[in-house]
């Protein structure tokens, strides 16, 4: 029953959109269609008053930064008990060549009139993400989209209010980047001498972190089958 009502909002959401949608994919009974960024607008509000749809709420909205998308630093295929170090050394971060664009822009829908959810998603220019924003279509999407702003650098077109939400007014840099240093690009501490807080760059040292190696647990006793381990 599930797997039919997904085929048919799909239906409806192919015939609805047409050029406006690149592509659509169902995995594990849940709907993900990718839209034009231009037309996210559109899509939203088709999406929220059309009576077959009826996609009132956004319960999520997010960025994505895909850079070194698929690619991992160390490679395992099975547990070892001799322990392994993840101090690794980064590579330079790139793009996959089946990823259309570094960031994109999800949405996550819900219709409570056909109690379904929606995963909408927008890809987004490489050099200067931005998009359209949808609060006047969902304004719950207000401070997603000033998250997503903050974290990601991604700028959201007539938000009524597009400023940094978690992070201090003085941060440099946008922390949920694949590329921002781990360390970050400056320190805060008090200064004795002037009274106040202040930014300073990061003394941290860059390194590879030092291995740790997992020892067995001497308390832990191996016992044979029926056999009783000792106090």
């Amino acid at each position: 029953m599930k797997g039919q009502k997904v085929e048919n909002i799909a239906a409806i959401i192919s015939e609805r959109f047409g050029d406006a949608i690149i592509s659509q994919a169902v995995d594990r009974g849940e709907l993900t269609v990718v839209v034009r960024a231009k037309d996210v607008v559109a899509v939203g509000v088709r999406l929220r008053d059309d009576e077959q749809l009826l996609f009132s709420q956004l319960s999520d909205l997010s960025g994505i930064d895909y850079l070194s998308y698929g690619h991992a630093d160390w490679q395992t295929h099975s547990a070892t008990d001799s322990g392994f170090s993840r101090g690794v050394r980064r590579t330079e971060p790139t793009l996959s060549k089946d990823i259309p664009a570094r960031f994109a822009v999800v949405y996550q829908l819900l219709s409570m009139r056909h109690n379904f959810r929606l995963r909408l998603k927008a890809f987004l220019d490489d050099d200067a993400p931005r998009i359209d924003s949808v609060v006047d279509v969902w304004p719950s999407a207000d401070w997603y989209e000033r998250e997503a702003f903050d974290l990601f650098g991604i700028l959201f077109n007539s938000h009524p209010d597009l400023r940094r939400i978690l992070t201090d007014y003085g941060f440099i840099g946008h922390p949920f980047r694949k590329d921002f240093p781990l360390e970050g690009h400056v320190e805060v501490r008090y200064d004795l001498d002037k009274n106040r807080v202040i930014y300073q760059p990061v003394s941290i040292e860059k390194r590879v972190l030092v291995p740790k190696v997992t020892r067995e647990d001497v308390r832990v006793v191996k016992t044979v089958e029926g056999a009783e381990p000792d106090a």
